[in-house]
């Protein structure tokens, strides 16, 4: 969980808030016309390598394919040009751990316009960054944040979402997927020790 005193950092989650009140009604309306969009190539579409399933082999086929969607979805956030031309802004300070031994969850860049009650797996609600001495930004992962409206609990392939987990002032789900950078704590753990913060 992040503290309080970071929760009161990351004012930009808030101006959601307004959309609260609507979001059951949205999904009500939505849900029977709802599918999956299909998967857009970009220039920087790539294939998951063996490297990333032999650091992470304990997921079956269903797992693996959804896994490799999400990469392909945002590797081109590598650029954060790209990413704000797609509506991520920095939200949030370089997000750590109280626990020194558990590591970071670097920067959060949001868009504000995914935080809904849909949990859709190339629309990450936010995109996570670590930044080097030099300014220079590093796409190491993504969050899925889902509004609680009464749905059933999402879940990425056969793993289910955490409960709460960012300053959303709202009942929801969250999930951390470490795409880009490796944790050996788990792909899906919220804070990642290969992650530090300045």
């Amino acid at each position: 969980m992040i503290s309080i005193k970071r929760q009161s950092e990351i004012g930009r989650f808030y101006r959601m808030l307004v959309l609260v009140a609507i979001l059951p009604m949205v999904y009500m309306a939505c849900t029977d016309n709802q599918s999956v969009d299909s998967m857009s190539e970009t220039d920087s579409t790539m294939a998951i390598d063996d490297q990333f399933f032999s650091m992470n082999d304990i997921f079956n086929q269903s797992d693996k394919k959804l896994i490799i969607e999400a990469k392909r979805a945002t590797a081109r956030f590598n650029s954060t040009q790209q990413a704000t031309r797609a509506g991520y802004e920095l939200a949030s300070p370089c997000v750590e751990s109280m626990n020194s031994e558990e590591g970071a969850m670097g920067y959060h860049w949001v868009n504000e316009d995914l935080v809904d009650p849909f949990f859709e797996i190339d629309k990450p609600e936010a995109l996570l960054y670590e930044q080097s001495k030099n300014g220079k930004w590093k796409l190491i992962g993504i969050e899925y944040i889902v509004i609680d409206v009464g749905q059933p609990h999402p879940h990425f392939g056969d793993h289910p979402f955490d409960v709460g987990g960012t300053p959303v002032p709202v009942d929801h789900y969250s999930l951390h997927v470490w795409l880009y950078e490796n944790n050996p704590n788990g792909l899906f753990t919220p804070y990642n020790p290969n992650v530090s913060c300045p």
